[in-house]
């Protein structure tokens, strides 16, 4: 069971219906993976937020925590999609593996590795 914050948004929703928009939201530099939420609602760096995420064959909505790390407000430069990123809860790692499998290999390739 997830403890719902206290919240003075209400609850998001999030339908990542393919694996190109599941790429598009996930952010994997993020300490504990993130998600791009594409909203036109105000939120502040810190501010803990609740999603109902769909995700692709999954098929029920996946309870999801996590607090805003950054911003991109309605008219930002070069046309960018207004939206928050949010980091993802410690108790959502079970939602980070299932993520990085729908995206099996396309991860991998980006993420830098030590040479020794």
């Amino acid at each position: 069971m997830v403890a719902v914050p206290r919240l003075s948004h209400g609850i998001l929703s999030l339908t990542i219906k393919t694996k190109e928009e599941l790429y598009k939201a996930y952010l994997p530099y993020i300490v504990n993976g993130g998600l791009f939420i594409p909203t036109l609602r105000s939120y502040h760096l810190g501010e803990e937020v609740f999603m109902l995420l769909e995700l692709m064959e999954e098929g029920d909505k996946i309870p999801v925590t996590g607090k805003v790390v950054w911003v991109t407000p309605k008219g930002a430069q070069g046309g960018r999609t207004p939206g928050i990123g949010i980091q993802l809860s410690t108790d959502d790692s079970t939602l980070i593996n299932k993520i990085e499998n729908y995206l099996a290999g396309s991860l991998s390739s980006e993420r830098k590795t030590n040479a020794l």
